[in-house]
């Protein structure tokens, strides 16, 4: 197939090993189990920015010439990846291939993975995000791993229709590098508002994906690591996402993108934030729907740049 593709070689290993491991998590679209190897849509967007990624260093040390193979091979990849996975009927990509080639066309969260990795054409990787964003996927507190239209889905499932904040942060992070910062805020919004009911506001690794009612807190998941670091660090890729926040410590350049707020946070305080040996105290205040971008204290040279 000439994506990268797991298998277990023993018959005690994981059956599936993304981040999804669950014995049940990848599926065809009728519930059938898949056999392998599996390539899942999210590992190949991981390999894509990879590669381009590798690329960058490679130019840095002046190999030119690994850095073009490594683009051409990103290249390559996007152009099957864009073939083999995009699914019209589902505005998404499919879940995961199996061995014999064949889609899983199933709505996954996974998907949104592919915004992050940039693998995404633009604008299937824009519908991608309208597609996760609607009533199937969006409980009111985050995006549920597969829609409730799935044969699988089950909302007290740890993979197959809970909502992990780890998981939307990698999505709103993925939907604002494709442009849909709105996107990205609904998520952030969720996940706070979610938190407000949880003890210290630690989050935990996942809760059930029950649609939120009037008054009710989010259900959660008996048996959910609580606090969890990869949902601790949720939060900060979220904010990260909606205010476009970029660090480049070769240049000393601290970058905010189009930056944006939701309703509920008025003003954002960043202390103490180190660039190479400068630092920086922040202050960024929501007007409306622009955000200001104040600096507050600065030790050493560096550079603080707004994008409209």
């Amino acid at each position: 197939m000439g994506f990268t593709t797991y298998a277990r070689r023993s018959a005690k290993g994981l059956v599936h090993q993304g981040w999804k491991d669950s014995h049940d998590s990848i599926f065809h679209a009728d519930g059938t189990a898949v056999e392998g190897p599996v390539a899942l849509c999210e590992v190949q967007a991981y390999v894509y920015r990879a590669k381009r990624a590798a690329a960058d260093m490679a130019r840095v040390l002046g190999d030119y010439d690994q850095a073009d193979r490594l683009l051409k091979e990103a290249d390559s990849l996007q152009e099957r990846f864009e073939r083999a996975f995009w699914c019209e009927e589902l505005s998404a990509y499919a879940l995961a291939l199996d061995g014999r080639g064949k889609p899983c066309r199933v709505r996954s969260s996974n998907a949104g993975h592919c915004l992050y990795g940039g693998i995404a054409e633009q604008k299937r990787g824009l519908r991608t995000a309208h597609t996760l964003l609607g009533e199937e996927f969006f409980s009111g507190w985050g995006i549920r791993t597969i829609a409730t239209s799935e044969a699988r889905y089950n909302p007290m499932s740890y993979h197959n229709g809970s909502v992990w904040p780890h998981d939307n942060a990698i999505i709103a992070a993925g939907m604002a590098a494709y442009g849909d910062k709105q996107g990205a805020m609904k998520v952030l919004t969720g996940i706070f508002d979610a938190s407000l009911f949880i003890a210290l506001h630690r989050m935990p690794e996942l809760f059930c994906g029950f649609s939120r009612r009037p008054g009710e807190s989010p259900t959660l998941y008996p048996t959910a690591c609580s606090p969890q670091a990869w949902a601790a660090g949720a939060g900060f890729q979220l904010l990260q996402a909606c205010l476009g926040l970029q660090i480049d410590g070769t240049r000393r350049l601290v970058r905010f993108d189009r930056p944006v707020l939701p309703p509920f946070l008025e003003r954002v305080q960043i202390r103490n934030l180190s660039v190479g040996t400068a630092r920086l105290d922040l202050v960024l205040d929501r007007h409306d729907s622009e955000v200001a971008v104040r600096v507050a204290h600065r030790v050493g040279e560096v550079e603080v740049v707004q994008v409209v």
